[in-house]
C-alpha cells in the first residue's frame, strides 16, 4: 500500500483510483461499506485528512480520535487498498470552495475514476458541499459518484461517535460489534517508569497522546508485536489509566504480554482491548497490588483462551 501526503505532481501509476473519501476514525462496519462500494476495476484508494478536520478547527477540544494515522493505515492494508491519499488539512484545504476542492483536488490532481462518499458527507470552505452537490460535479468534471446509505446495527446507526461511548462505558465487544474488529491502540513502546518489572510484571508502556480515552480500568488483550524479532501476537493484560498507586500521572497504557520474555522499546505494537476486568484501584500496599495483579492475569488468560 502506499501512501500519498499531496495531490500533485503524482506518479501516472497513483492517479485513475477508485476513491472513498472520508475520515475513516476507526474504519468502522459504515466506512466498510463506503470502502467496498470503491473497489471496481480501477485501483482502490482511501482519501483522508491530517489532521483530523475537527482538529484543526478544533485544536483545544479534549482528544476524540479512535485511532492514530499508523493505525488507520494499518487497518486500510489490511482491508486491500493501495492507495492513501493521506492529504495534508490546512488554511489553504479548509478554504476551498466545494466546486474548486472537486476541481483541483479530485480531478485535476488524483484524476480519480471513482468517489464513494456517505450519504451525510459534507465537504469544501464551511462544510457546505453536499454528496448530492459532488454527484453534479463529478458529471462535470468526469468522475462518477456513489453515495452509500447508513449503516446501522440492531437499529442504531454505526458511528465513530456511538464506538467511542461504548468505548467510555466500557463496553468493549458493543465496540466491537460496530467496528468489526477489536478495538486497537497502536503506536511505539516507550520508557516507563519499569515499576511493573520490579513487580515481577513487566509492561509495554504506549502514549494515549491525541487519542479518546476508554474506561480507565484493567483490560483482557490481545497484543500483535508489528516490528522487531519478536512480531508476533500474544495474549496480554492491560491497564489504561492514570496509575492512582502512584500519584498523578498522565493517562498511558501498560500492557503485560503473558509467556514472553524480551525487549519491546522502540517497537511498535498494536493492543486490542477485549473485555474490560475492573476499574482502577488504589491499593493498600504492594503486596496488595500483586495479589490483584495475579488475579487480573489469570481472569485475563481464561477470556483469551475461549475466543
Amino acid at each position: 500500500m502506499e501512501i500519498h501526503q499531496h495531490w500533485h505532481g503524482l506518479d501516472p501509476s497513483a492517479r485513475g483510483a477508485s476513491v472513498a473519501m472520508g475520515n475513516f476514525d476507526g474504519v468502522h462496519l459504515g466506512h466498510r461499506t463506503v470502502i467496498d462500494l470503491a473497489r471496481t476495476s480501477a485501483p482502490l484508494g482511501i482519501l483522508t485528512f491530517e489532521p483530523h478536520p475537527r482538529e484543526y478547527f478544533a485544536p483545544h477540544t479534549p482528544p476524540f480520535r479512535l485511532m492514530n494515522a499508523e493505525a488507520r493505515a494499518n487497518r486500510l492494508a489490511k482491508l486491500g487498498v493501495q492507495h492513501v491519499y493521506q492529504l495534508p488539512f490546512d488554511a489553504y484545504m479548509a478554504g476551498l470552495t466545494p466546486i474548486a476542492f472537486a476541481r483541483e483536488i479530485l480531478s485535476d490532481g488524483l484524476g480519480v475514476a471513482h468517489v464513494v462518499v456517505g450519504a451525510d458527507f459534507c465537504f469544501g470552505k464551511g462544510r457546505a458541499g453536499t454528496a448530492a452537490d459532488l454527484q453534479t460535479f463529478g458529471r462535470e468534471f468526469g468522475f462518477d459518484v456513489t453515495v452509500a446509505d447508513i449503516v446501522q446495527s440492531g437499529g442504531i446507526e454505526i458511528s465513530s461517535t456511538a464506538i467511542r461511548t461504548a468505548l467510555t462505558e466500557g463496553r468493549t465487544r458493543d465496540a466491537a460489534k460496530m467496528l468489526g474488529h477489536w478495538h486497537r491502540i497502536e503506536g511505539e513502546v516507550i520508557h516507563g517508569e519499569k515499576r511493573g518489572r520490579e513487580l515481577g510484571y513487566p509492561t509495554a508502556n504506549m502514549s494515549l497522546s491525541g487519542l479518546h480515552l476508554p474506561r480507565f480500568g484493567v483490560y483482557a488483550s490481545l497484543v500483535d508485536v508489528l516490528t522487531g524479532p519478536h512480531k508476533g501476537t500474544y495474549q496480554g493484560a492491560s491497564s489504561l489509566g492514570v496509575r492512582p498507586m502512584f500519584g498523578e500521572n498522565q493517562p498511558n497504557l501498560e500492557t503485560f504480554l503473558m509467556d514472553f520474555d524480551g525487549d519491546l522499546y522502540g517497537q511498535h505494537v498494536s493492543v486490542a482491548l477485549v473485555d474490560y476486568l475492573r476499574p482502577e484501584l488504589k491499593f493498600d500496599g504492594l503486596a496488595a497490588l500483586i495479589t490483584q495483579m495475579d488475579a487480573d492475569t489469570h481472569q485475563a488468560r481464561g477470556i483469551l483462551s475461549a475466543l
